[in-house]
């Protein structure tokens, strides 16, 4: 389905029956994504799959403010409004992790729970965002100079995703395709926009949040490991789960421990 948010026209499937579960994709990402989820959630959640902003089906504006994590925060409170959900659980991986982390912060009463994947509140300092900010701008004027396939060629190479290298060649060129399916406009806006060095910190939040929090991080990831071992001790109510041979992206590697530890985890809670 379709749901327009201030001049933005999302991409939205809806998945399952029972309480809402909101899924947010990574960067290069969409909403396909979490369709492995569906057979293992659909009996007792309402799955709520969105393509973000400059990814998959959804509008890829010119303007990279349009991009900026509280703005887009606000854009998923107005698709849960338009769905008749006051609130959901919310799931998001990586850059979708990042975007959950500011709904949660800005629009803590929407939260039934929170599920953060390899995801981070932010650079702490002024000086690490904008050293960052200046390596987000390279990367946008890389797509937009070369093009989706060198850019892709690239990004599949850093070391962030150096453990998905042991997977088939079929799920590689999948995860390959998903992202050269994106728009070269969307990607590098949602560099400039929603990037790291672009996003306020919400360290000094963590500890307002007054709901379950699930962190999951690879143990093949030492960066997001030391992060979410930092978040850990700031948050009321989390858990943290570090999933054995696997790297960043924990859903790819390893499909079924991830669906089942979400699963446990919402029924818990």
């Amino acid at each position: 389905m379709k749901i327009v948010s201030s001049n933005v026209t999302y991409a939205v499937e809806i998945a399952g029956n029972g309480e809402p579960l909101v899924l947010l994709h990574g960067f290069t990402g969409n909403r396909d994504t979490w369709k492995f989820l569906i057979p293992m959630l659909r009996e007792s959640y309402t799955m709520i799959m969105v393509d973000i902003i400059g990814h998959g089906m959804t509008s890829s504006p010119s303007d990279p403010g349009r991009y900026e994590l509280g703005s887009v925060a606000g854009d998923i409170k107005h698709i849960l409004d338009e769905l008749h959900f006051p609130t959901a659980s919310i799931l998001g991986y990586s850059m979708g992790g990042r975007l959950a982390l500011a709904f949660a912060c800005l629009y803590p009463e929407y939260v039934e729970t929170l599920i953060l994947e390899s995801a981070s509140p932010g650079l702490a300092t002024a000086q690490e965002r904008e050293i960052r900010k200046q390596n987000d701008k390279k990367l946008a004027e890389r797509i937009r100079e070369f093009g989706m396939e060198a850019f892709v060629d690239h990004w599949e190479s850093i070391p962030l995703f150096e453990s998905q290298k042991h997977l088939s060649s079929k799920t590689r060129a999948s995860i390959r395709e998903q992202r050269l399916a994106n728009d070269s406009v969307g990607l590098s806006n949602s560099l400039l926009g929603m990037g790291t060095g672009s996003q306020a910190s919400y360290w000094g939040d963590l500890q307002t949040l007054d709901f379950p929090v699930l962190l999951l991080t690879g143990e093949l990831d030492p960066k997001f490991r030391d992060i979410a071992h930092a978040m850990k001790k700031q948050l009321m109510h989390a858990e943290w789960k570090i999933i054995n041979g696997v790297g960043h992206a924990i859903h790819v590697e390893d499909g079924e421990k991830f669906g089942k530890i979400i699963s446990e985890f919402l029924k818990r809670n």
